[in-house]
């Protein structure tokens, strides 16, 4: 368990290619399940666009019904709660290609297999398991989540939803109101948090719903909605709904806990669920590039629109590295606890747990990374893109919805920092020691001699090490001024978060890439270099400007000429990359296959 790098180690050790997963490691059966996935979604998603943007819940019932019969709702469960017990990487795997073609079937599916099964696989007792896990793994059953209310959103634990036991011990009668509640119009489950008396802390409960038998709950009106079209969304009521005691979900006051540990994992298949709708999104966008005549040439020949088309895709490819290399060390971490004994819902849950920094990341990298591409991708369109007629406004629509659920990305961004601080205070990460040698270094004379960079990504990999300098000299520095005040401060936050995002992002795709060219050669691998080598260059622009502001936020005087000077020495190329050229291979690959090909 030693040799595993824990989560938020990547700032303080170096990461050898040889030791992350890529796309390119997936085994034999996962490439047949990613086919099949698409299969499905080719056939009955993407040639019924039409009807998820007309708002036809009947569709997205009668896909999830069929997505059940072929299996696909139970990746994650457990073989002997009626699912195919596949790994962490094959459930991402999974959420990445069935969620590419619509938001809608996207969000229906994320619900059900995620916070709407999940919760009782992870918490639930055995009684709870196979009663109601098998249900849900095979569609004959669907779940969704309630937390969210008028009152409480990113605050979760101030829900004002009361559970009351009956004077005979044997049931809880639940009052109150929920919202935004997915697929809440078609479920047949809900996982319901509700208070008890005056309890600190929310209490989870398994609640079932029959429209025919309901108990006291009431369904409001479909939601109309900017996107998600035909993803079912109802506000719930309760009133008097009796709930067997022993349907409460852990123990009481356990709610919260289970919330944000559904959270988490969410997260991580959040950014899964948009990693195909941007290949889709850049395909579509260079077809029509391909296509579009303007000033007798084709579009795609212009210098602009394959800035757009290189960037759209470095995004994409480099989104897919982190998302599956984190996926993995999540999958290491579950393996390695169960094989010391540990029963496989507990591994699950401190597996992810483990990993709740970099399940942050990737939401608030990602969910961006998807709408600036839909929104690239409606400019490449020009005036059609703005037309129901294209993909590309309903793509863009969809993707708004990201930046929002599984917790913002502003509660991400912060939440990714405090994590980190509170792992460093446990000593789970190191953090202080490398913080102090980076104080000492920059009280000393720098290194002038010229460095030999003749391997490939030999500067790109000190770059990398120099930007993980930037963040643990300014976090450090903060930390140290405002020690457990640090949270107050929201915009260093903010700060501090966007260069960690960026250090892991950017380290991602050059591991991915450095590995794929030991396999196949640096010559045949040049488009997934020059992304690399253009979104670091990116990178590093985010991170001078991101450390500046935390630096001047914060700092005075000859600290804060001492900091800005440090942040300069480590946001500094030897060899600055020509990014234009970049932009032009990448874009030449993909003009020249007519879709998104990495």
């Amino acid at each position: 368990m030693e040799d595993i790098t824990r989560g938020g180690q990547f700032l303080v050790k170096e990461t050898k290619c040889e030791n992350i997963f890529t796309p390119e490691d997936f085994t034999e059966e996962q490439i047949m399940m990613r086919d099949s996935v698409k299969e499905f979604v080719d056939k009955e998603l993407w040639a019924h666009k039409d009807k998820f943007e007309k708002k036809d819940y009947a569709y997205t019932e009668e896909c999830m019904r069929k997505a059940g019969d072929l299996g696909f709702l139970g990746v994650a469960v457990p073989e002997a709660y009626g699912g195919l017990g596949m790994g962490f990487v094959s459930t991402m795997l999974t959420c990445d290609y069935i969620s590419g073609a619509t938001g809608s079937f996207s969000t229906a599916f994320g619900a059900h297999t995620g916070i709407g099964t999940m919760p009782i696989t992870l918490y639930g007792t055995e009684e709870q398991k196979l009663k109601y896990v098998p249900k849900l793994a095979s569609g004959e059953w669907f779940g969704s989540y309630c937390l969210t209310e008028p009152g409480a959103g990113s605050d979760a634990n101030s829900g004002k939803t009361k559970a009351e036991l009956t004077a005979d011990g044997k049931s809880y009668k639940i009052n109150g109101q929920k919202m935004w509640i997915s697929n809440a119009g078609f479920c047949n489950l809900m996982i319901v948090f509700a208070r008890i008396e005056d309890d600190k802390n929310i209490t989870g409960f398994i609640v079932e719903y029959d429209p025919a038998n309901p108990n006291g709950i009431t369904l409001g009106e479909e939601e109309h909605k900017l996107g998600i079209r035909s993803s079912s969304t109802r506000q719930v009521f309760f009133n008097d709904t009796i709930v067997p005691a022993e349907n409460m979900l852990a123990g009481r006051g356990e709610g919260f806990k289970i919330a944000m540990n559904a959270l988490n994992v969410g997260r991580i298949k959040l950014a899964a669920a948009c990693l195909d709708a941007q290949r889709r999104t850049i395909s579509a966008a260079v077809k029509y590039a391909n296509e579009r005549v303007q000033f007798k040439t084709p579009i795609a020949n212009f210098g602009a629109i394959q800035a757009k088309l290189a960037t759209m895709a470095t995004n994409a490819y480099v989104g897919e590295a982190a998302s599956y290399r984190a996926a993995k060390s999540i999958e290491d971490r579950i393996e390695a606890r169960v094989a010391e004994g540990t029963s496989h819902q507990e591994a699950e849950l401190k597996g992810v747990e483990e990993f709740a920094i970099e399940c942050s990341i990737l939401k608030v990298a990602v969910s961006e990374d998807i709408q600036n591409c839909s929104d690239e991708g409606i400019q490449i369109f020009g005036g059609m893109g703005f037309s129901e007629e294209t993909p590309m406004e309903s793509a863009w629509r969809d993707a708004r919805i990201a930046r929002i659920y599984e917790g913002t990305n502003e509660i991400n961004r912060m939440l990714s920092v405090g994590m980190l601080v509170k792992k460093a205070m446990k000593g789970h990460v190191d953090l202080l020691g490398p913080a102090m040698k980076v104080a000492e270094e920059l009280m000393g004379i720098p290194d002038f001699d010229t460095p030999d960079y003749t391997e490939l990504f030999a500067e790109e990999k000190e770059l990398i090490g120099k930007l993980k300098k930037s963040f643990l000299m300014v976090a450090g520095a903060a930390v140290q001024k405002f020690g457990p005040d640090l949270e107050a401060h929201q915009q260093l936050l903010m700060a501090a978060s966007d260069m960690l995002i960026e250090i892991y992002m950017a380290e991602s795709g050059i591991l991915r890439t450095e590995k794929l060219a030991k396999a196949k050669g640096a010559e045949n691998v040049k488009e997934q270099i020059a992304m690399a080598q253009l979104y670091l260059y990116n990178a590093v622009d985010i991170i001078s400007q991101k450390g500046k502001e935390g630096i001047v936020s914060f700092a005075e005087g000859d600290e804060q000429r001492m900091m800005l000077m440090g942040l300069r020495r480590y946001t500094k190329y030897v060899n600055m990359p020509n990014v234009v050229k970049l932009r032009e291979t990448i874009a030449a690959k993909l003009i020249a296959e007519n879709t998104y090909c990495f």
